[in-house]
């Protein structure tokens, strides 16, 4: 398999942010005066577009009432989110070195999330990573995942086809969007959704840590050439 353009999730797959959504989320219940999820339960909207995600989280139906709960959700958790969680967000450790490695190697990378582009963009300043990224999508973008939306329109932008392309993610809606256009995918176990979820999507492989997804994929790049 030729391999050209590498599409990265974000949250769990790069950055280790699981514990500040969790802790974010659990505040904007407190602040709405409503039950606060237990952080497993939190864990698995990770990756899904804000506003979905709590409606998911939540069980809140299409009403008015339910609408308006989830706006009133959504706004507490960016206002957290953004100036009172200081919960740390790091890079998984060999992120930088697997970043430089693919660039070396020439492999164009992009990144698909369920973040907006206000928390890409400052993720990306904290880290300093954009510059290794020729295009992105994220949720005030395109469709939610499982939605294959955000990965047909970094396809069309870059002029790249699906079957010499690797999705790499975290969650089951990774999964699910690159098998919708037949797109090869590998699953990493260290973010939110455990390997037993993950084989349930059929990845190519799953790995468990970056060393092992750099090892995996810089090898079929090598061999192609």
């Amino acid at each position: 398999m030729s391999v050209k353009l590498v599409i990265f999730d974000w949250d769990g797959t790069l950055m280790d942010s699981q514990a500040k959504i969790v802790s974010c989320m659990q505040m904007a219940a407190k602040a709405c005066d409503i039950a606060v999820p237990k952080d497993e339960d939190v864990k698995q909207i990770i990756g899904i577009s804000l506003l979905p995600a709590i409606k998911q989280l939540f069980a809140l139906s299409d009403s008015k009432q339910d609408e308006a709960l989830a706006e009133k959700l959504r706004d507490a958790y960016k206002s957290i989110y953004f100036a009172q969680d200081q919960t740390p967000c790091p890079l998984f450790k060999g992120v930088p070195e697997l970043l430089n490695r693919l660039q070396s190697l020439g492999v164009q990378m992009a990144v698909a999330t369920g973040k907006a582009r206000r928390g890409l963009e400052r993720a990306w300043e904290q880290t300093g990573t954009k510059s290794y990224f020729v295009a992105s999508r994220t949720a005030d973008e395109a469709q939610s995942k499982p939605s294959s939306d955000m990965l047909e329109q970094l396809l069309d932008e870059l002029g790249a086809d699906a079957s010499e392309t690797i999705m790499v993610g975290d969650t089951t809606y990774d999964m699910q969007m690159a098998r919708q256009l037949a797109m090869p995918a590998i699953a990493v176990s260290y973010g939110v959704h455990s390997k037993e979820q993950l084989q349930e999507q059929s990845p190519q492989c799953i790995v468990n840590s970056i060393a092992e997804l750099e090892d995996l994929v810089c090898d079929r790049i090598t061999s192609q050439n």
